[in-house]
């Protein structure tokens, strides 16, 4: 049941999709509106084909920075926030600090971290672990709060060891509420590396975008958004596939 509620929900977003499409190609066309004012649909679908080779290149480079951030994210959240976790003082310190970072702007962060880093694909990695770090650490620490405590004590009396406690029980019973913090950090991580880029860089989807903003190609950049939405589709999507493997008992409810 649920299976086919799931399908006939897909279906009706594309079939929205499509229609929005259709109608935006028909009120560009018929109203003549400029191209650098906003494109139609088929001049983005132009763009798209004829520079799928400069696009692609581009969208790897994003890509892969995005990626190495995100997993980089995920593997320093769960270490602070196993270690917050368990230490108390470090948590009353730590996680204040933590807090306030996220209200910072990161277009004003960015800035400092490629002057400490220069402008290689290292500072865009940073930026992307700074974006996305905060809804791992906060959603496995939200996970780990929850865990029943007589469940703690049980293990306990059976000798288990801290490490163990952690492994065989924190770790899996805070690995719903872990992955729902990670397909938040899943979107926002192509969006970190693409600020990145539109501070300093060579390559990539973020500089693409401000060389077409430069040219008033106004096609470009919305085809290069459209680039954008697909790979963050990508990465979720990926990260929603893990939670299905990791947790499949979550997906199998009526």
């Amino acid at each position: 049941m649920k299976k086919s509620e799931n399908t006939g929900s897909k279906f009706q977003s594309v079939l929205f999709f499509l229609i929005l499409i259709l109608l935006i190609q028909i009120i560009t066309v018929k109203f003549d509106i400029p191209k650098y004012i906003f494109p139609s649909p088929s001049d983005v679908i132009s763009v798209l084909w004829n520079d799928k080779s400069v696009l692609g290149e581009h969208a790897l480079i994003t890509f892969g920075e995005a990626l190495a951030g995100f997993i980089a994210a995920v593997i320093s959240g769960i270490i602070l926030g196993g270690l917050l976790g368990y230490f108390r003082l470090l948590r009353n310190i730590l996680y204040p600090l933590i807090l306030i970072s996220q209200m910072v702007p990161l277009i004003a962060v960015a800035p400092v971290i490629l002057i400490w880093f220069g402008f290689g694909i290292m500072p865009k990695i940073l930026i992307v672990l700074t974006v996305c770090i905060f809804p791992c650490i906060l959603s496995f620490l939200d996970g780990l709060d929850n865990i029943d405590n007589e469940l703690i004590s049980l293990m306990k009396t059976m000798k288990a060891n801290e490490i163990q406690i952690f492994f065989k029980l924190k770790l899996p019973a805070s690995l719903q509420s872990l992955l729902s913090g990670l397909k938040i950090s899943a979107v926002y991580s192509i969006m970190g590396a693409v600020i990145g880029e539109w501070l300093g860089a060579e390559k990539g989807l973020g500089i693409y975008m401000t060389r077409a903003i430069s040219s008033f190609r106004t096609d470009a950049l919305f085809a290069s958004i459209f680039l954008i939405i697909i790979l963050s589709l990508a990465v979720f999507k990926a990260t929603e596939y893990a939670e299905k493997k990791l947790i499949p008992w979550k997906n199998n409810k009526i």
